[in-house]
């Protein structure tokens, strides 16, 4: 059984993305935000499994990665900046 793509405030799924992307100058370059301030490079979008905190402080994210997976992880695609420091 396909489990259902988990819908949470304010996220975009993949088609509604795109939608969004395509209404754009294809040319243009793509970034994130940065640690605390500015912006950077993006990594490739990949899939991964989340679970969602929203009692995590701010900082850290509302949605978190687990070690093991569980009956409350999903599949998202994330697009994560390259950090500098790696």
């Amino acid at each position: 059984m396909k489990k259902e793509a988990l819908k949470v405030k304010d996220n975009f799924t993949v088609a509604e993305l795109i939608e969004k992307l395509k209404a754009l100058p294809q040319d243009l370059p793509v970034f994130t935000s940065g640690y605390e301030s500015g912006y950077e490079n993006l990594h490739p979008p990949k899939v991964i499994q989340l679970t969602h905190k929203p009692e995590s402080k701010y900082w850290d994210g509302e949605f978190q990665t687990l070690e093991k997976k569980d009956e409350q992880t999903f599949d998202t695609v994330v697009l994560e900046r390259i950090m500098r420091n790696d």
